[in-house]
């Protein structure tokens, strides 16, 4: 049997532009949440009271609005995911940003906690690993754009890649 969600992904949504907007103002109006998420006011209205009916957020016709402590521990973990989701589709995967961004958002509604753990395991380990950084990052770079390994190169990276380490490890 599958777990009911517990919040929709425009939910979820929601949640993240309140936190963002909290982070500059303080507090979120209706008004800088639609034009945040692209929305109408009026959806945003309705949205609202299905959040404060969860207890996620403070909310009253007319006024500021700001995140529970429930709500707040929430969103942050949304715009986590989605941090973590954008780093590794720009940073390793080379994804321009517009891309990358667009498809973070989707994707931060539906990744695992486990999944989520070890792309941030990933990304540590890339840039620790005397065989992995800016090297494999750049070869990587390389492959996408040519589709080929540029044996000639791979020589020239295991040989600074282990000038590196013995420097390191004396």
């Amino acid at each position: 049997m599958t777990k009911k969600k517990a919040l929709t992904e425009s939910m979820e949504d929601y949640l993240e532009a309140i936190w963002l907007l909290e982070r500059v103002h303080d507090a979120a109006r209706a008004k800088d949440i639609a034009e945040h998420l692209g929305v109408q006011r009026g959806t945003v209205t309705g949205a609202l009271k299905g959040l404060e009916e969860k207890g996620l957020i403070n909310y009253a016709p007319y006024s500021h609005i700001t995140l529970t402590p429930k709500g707040a521990e929430i969103a942050g973990e949304i715009n986590r995911r989605h941090k973590v989701i954008l780093n590794f589709l720009t940073e390793v995967l080379r994804i321009a940003p517009e891309t990358a961004e667009a498809t973070a958002c989707r994707m931060e509604h539906v990744v695992e906690g486990t999944v989520l753990d070890r792309l941030v395991c990933f990304i540590d380990f890339v840039h620790q690993c005397p065989r992995a950084g800016n090297d494999l990052l750049r070869s990587f770079t390389n492959y996408c754009e040519s589709g080929r390994l540029d044996w000639d190169q791979c020589q020239t990276c295991l040989d600074d890649c282990r000038d590196r380490f013995q420097s390191q490890h004396p």
